[in-house]
């Protein structure tokens, strides 16, 4: 079971690895008409155009982040039972 367990880890890490030393333009979709409009923008609408990304960006991974947090915590709860095999947490 150890050994099952430690090549799950260097798997993940290889794994990891891997995206870690890919080149950045392999990720990158490259859609054609947000390419035309920022290559034919000026500074100013690059800049809204990272500004509005970041905007898009954050919020979701702050809500995602949370409702891991929140999903653990629930988890590692202890349900205890009384004597009458009722559970002591009201839904």
């Amino acid at each position: 079971m150890r050994a099952h367990r430690s090549l799950r880890w260097m798997g993940l890490l290889l794994a990891g690895l891997v995206l870690f030393l890919a080149p950045l333009p392999l990720f990158s979709q490259s859609c054609a008409l947000c390419y035309t409009q920022a290559a034919s923008a000026g500074s100013r609408m690059i800049q809204a155009l990272r500004s509005g990304i970041l905007i898009l960006i954050i919020p979701p991974t702050f809500m995602s982040v949370g409702l891991i947090f929140v999903v653990f915590r629930k988890n590692n709860q202890v349900r205890y039972t009384d004597d009458n095999g009722d559970s002591g947490q009201d839904w």
